[in-house]
């Protein structure tokens, strides 16, 4: 299972940061990365808390050939073509794009997997209970309500609506435990 986290704070070519986040989504289905299934779209204030606009963040599940080096590669010329920039950590962003876990590949080189962050961001872990609620950490072994459980207080979320999307109610066959959720997968959901 191949995860990425999108994410976005700054306007590119005009455009709001949701939309930067779907272009770049789209971007990517272009480059030999076939998207499978998004989360809904969630608003995040920033981590660590600043002043900086709130984010735009979402989860993808992807498929691929390329390996993790590559794929990561991939990730940063798209962030490059939306105009990110990268300066000191957590600064605004164009676009952020994270490989959050390859596979069950456990790496302490480049690219570190799983994401050494994953875990202690509430914009990952909500959108990742919600399309993979079955996943297991590489690391850890919990699954993303359980790490949702866990996370460090004060992280302000919220979804947003997202009326382009069908509801899923199942993955994989078993129940999913956000029946309004408004994730969208091929495949098993239609």
């Amino acid at each position: 299972m191949i995860l990425i986290g999108i994410g976005a704070n700054l306007p590119v070519f005009g455009k709001a940061p949701r939309s930067t986040c779907a272009a770049a989504l789209s971007h990517l289905a272009k480059m030999g990365v076939t998207i499978t299934c998004r989360s809904r779209w969630i608003e995040s204030a920033p981590v660590p808390p600043s002043e900086q606009a709130w984010f735009t963040n979402g989860v993808a599940l992807v498929e691929t050939t390329l390996g993790p080096k590559d794929l990561l590669a991939v990730l940063h010329h798209v962030e490059m073509a939306f105009r990110r920039v990268r300066t000191v950590p957590n600064a605004p962003r164009a676009l952020d794009l994270d490989l959050l876990a390859y596979n069950d590949i456990v790496s302490s080189t480049a690219p570190i997997l799983p994401h050494p962050r994953l875990h202690e961001r509430a914009f990952v872990v909500w959108p990742l209970a919600e399309i993979v609620p079955h996943w297991h950490h590489p690391t850890s072994g919990r699954t993303p309500l359980q790490m949702a459980i866990a996370l460090p207080s004060g992280q302000r979320i919220r979804w947003m609506a997202d009326t382009s999307l069908r509801t899923n109610q199942r993955h994989r066959g078993r129940l999913n435990p956000f029946p309004s959720s408004r994730g969208i997968c091929v495949g098993d959901f239609f």
